[in-house]
């Protein structure tokens, strides 16, 4: 990941992906912070972080997809050429590949810690994810 990006966009899922999000927000990495809130992960939006614009919201479909396709139309509001995505390395390539489908800026991915108790569902899932990603729903 580069010094600076436009913004800094989390994922929704498992793992501590908000303390990740959060510190880069701290470390002044982007003026914007975008916080995915679905169903399995619908907490409060975080506090404030000083000169940070913080953007919580519910994506529509409620995947991977509904989040890049949601970052895009901010990114393209508000003329973005670089975006972070904070995710678990299990959703990385997954994450990488839907946003690079639906935006045309820089794209970098910032893992999340996973508890090792989650980690053998999640590697499946994002296997199964991933096939679908890659054969089957092949639009933004």
């Amino acid at each position: 990941m580069p010094p600076h990006v436009d913004a800094i966009v989390m994922m929704s899922g498992p793992g501590d992906r908000i303390s990740v999000a959060l510190r880069l927000a701290r470390e002044r990495r982007a003026p914007v912070l975008v916080v995915s809130r679905s169903e399995n992960n619908a907490g409060p939006c975080p506090t404030a972080v000083p000169g940070v614009k913080i953007v919580c919201f519910a994506p529509d479909p409620g995947n991977t997809r509904g989040e890049a396709e949601f970052a895009t139309r901010l990114a393209k509001r508000y003329g973005w050429r670089s975006v972070v995505l904070v995710t678990t390395a299990e959703q990385d390539t997954r994450a990488r590949l839907i946003m690079r489908r639906c935006y045309g800026g820089s794209v970098y991915v910032v893992a999340a810690p996973l508890p090792w108790m989650q980690l053998p569902y999640e590697v499946a899932y994002g296997w199964g994810a991933l096939f679908k990603s890659l054969f089957l729903v092949r639009d933004c």
